[in-house]
């Protein structure tokens, strides 16, 4: 047996037993075990954000265990298992690669991306954009509809038609800010510019959140080099002018 093979079964069975005997895997549910779901997610961005190649494979199995968990449940309910799990994904990958299992032509990944949404439409889907999880983050969610109207040639031309539309959506949020009158008003403007400039972000190939992330990673370490700085003379924060704070604050930007 392909040693793939039997990793996999042996996990399989690992599942069964827990779920035979553990008090704690017995109990779980679709419900109890999606938030842990959620959190291991992003654990598994964390790593890849750090490009941690021993924590991505450490979370990649903390997923697979999820994902094998869900299965064991499925099977219980008698609604699906792991079979019919894996038969899906299969299925709907060769149906959707027609360039690989078919006779279409697709040369490049901007083809091949607006090919699969076609297909999804084919396939019952009455908008593009259902494919789009409502509970996703607002960030990651405006990145995948700017991605799927791309799929059906709804899109910019060029980024340079972007960023007059991030710029037109920044004096249009100053002029708002200025007048001060309209809280709901300024919202709009803040969410269209932040919409544009994740739209930019897809024209110089960028994302969003990986680069937001990123700097939040930058402030909080240069953040926490200023308390231990603060703390090694003897201050308090918030007992020290911005003055005096920026001097350490310029020194954490040096040694990131």
């Amino acid at each position: 047996m392909d040693e793939r093979l039997k990793a996999f079964e042996r996990l399989l069975n690992i599942m069964d037993d827990l779920r035979a005997g553990c008090p704690w895997d017995k109990e779980q549910t679709f419900e109890s075990l999606r938030y842990l779901t959620i959190e291991e997610t992003y654990e598994l961005s964390d790593a890849i954000l750090e490009n941690n190649t021993d924590e991505i494979k450490k979370e990649l199995g903390d997923l697979m265990l999820h994902l094998v968990f869900y299965a064991k449940i499925g099977s219980e309910k008698k609604a699906f298992d792991i079979k019919d799990v894996l038969d899906g994904i299969a299925e709907k990958l060769i149906h959707r690669h027609p360039h690989i299992y078919g006779d279409v032509k697709a040369d490049d990944p901007e083809t091949v991306k607006e090919n699969w949404e076609k297909l999804k439409l084919k396939e019952g889907k009455k908008s593009v954009l259902e494919g789009v999880p409502v509970s996703l983050p607002p960030l990651v969610k405006a990145v995948r509809m700017q991605e799927k109207a791309r799929g059906v040639g709804f899109d910019w031309e060029r980024k340079e038609q972007v960023w007059e539309k991030v710029l037109e959506e920044l004096n249009e949020l100053k002029d708002e800010v200025e007048g001060g009158s309209d809280k709901d008003k300024m919202e709009d403007e803040l969410g269209d510019l932040l919409f544009a400039l994740v739209n930019y972000s897809r024209f110089i190939d960028i994302n969003p959140e990986d680069a937001l992330e990123r700097t939040n990673k930058k402030f909080k370490h240069r953040f926490q080099y200023l308390e231990r700085k603060a703390k090694e003379i003897g201050r308090d924060l918030q007992d020290m002018s911005l003055a005096e704070m920026d001097v350490f604050w310029e020194e954490a930007k040096n040694i990131d």
